[in-house]
């Protein structure tokens, strides 16, 4: 299904019926980084929903702005969508800002936060930042994040890893995907920071013990989880996207996060 917003459509895939479950990924990955997480939480009894960022996937391209404040709002679009209240939103890398800051704009419609591997705050200097828009800058960009991409995953992968990952690197060389993705990458994650004093909702902190993004993945995770008031688990082996290479380990996880007391409003 897609759902409309102001210049673009926003792709959504849905399995199972229950209390809702929307699911968002990190930049340059799509839908299908919650593959194997779906059909999980469909069986457990929940109507789980994963969605494309704007410019990625199957979502649209014409859109004004790529960064956490505009996927917050397709955030709450989805849940709206779906006829949820109270849903749980699963955010990965840059989805986890754009899921905090929906969580504090509309504590209503997200009842539960599980951020895997979480940017929430901007790491390292605005410089280097502006040396990786270099980087990303055509006609090397596509194959340096190619890259720096397939580094990001930990020791453990599923089968359809290396297929999974031709196909992720496949949807951004369709027209008008670069352009996108470079401007999600120059989202700055300082808005979702200046929200995590404002969130209400219990939150669960999921992040790979090896993930090469953060110089020190638990102490990053225990940071967020306490500036949240929530709580975290390390998953071992995994890197920036767990819900992909150990999916049964974060399945666990979110559906005992889930089934805690509350967890449905």
């Amino acid at each position: 299904m897609r759902v409309s917003q102001e210049f673009g459509q926003v792709a959504v895939e849905v399995e199972g019926n229950g209390p809702l479950v929307v699911c968002v990924p990190g930049m340059g990955e799509s839908r299908a980084s919650f593959r194997h997480l779906l059909p999980g939480l469909a069986a457990a009894g929940y109507r789980a929903a994963a969605m494309d960022l704007r410019g990625h996937g199957d979502s649209a391209v014409e859109f004004d702005a790529y960064d956490d404040p505009a996927t917050a709002r397709d955030i709450l679009a989805v849940i709206e969508a779906l006829g949820g209240r109270a849903a749980a939103v699963i955010g990965n890398s840059m989805g986890a800002a754009a899921a905090v800051i929906a969580a504090a704009e509309n504590p209503d419609a997200v009842g539960r936060l599980v951020l895997i591997g979480p940017f929430v705050r901007d790491h390292g200097p605005a410089a280097m930042r502006g040396v990786m828009r270099a980087l990303l800058a055509k006609p090397w960009g596509p194959a340096v994040w190619s890259r720096y991409h397939a580094s990001l995953f930990g020791e453990r992968r599923p089968d359809d890893h290396d297929e999974q990952l031709r196909r992720t690197h496949a949807l951004l060389r369709r027209p008008g995907r670069w352009r996108a993705f470079q401007q999600t990458a120059r989202t700055s994650h300082a808005p979702a920071e200046a929200m995590l004093g404002r969130v209400a909702s219990p939150a669960l902190v999921v992040m790979g013990e090896r993930d090469p993004d953060f110089r020190d993945p638990e102490a990053e995770a225990v940071w967020i989880a306490q500036a949240l008031r929530g709580q975290h688990r390390m998953i071992p082996g995994a890197g920036h996207y767990p819900q992909a290479e150990q999916a049964d380990a974060v399945l666990a996880e979110v559906l005992a996060f889930l089934a805690e007391e509350g967890a449905h409003g």
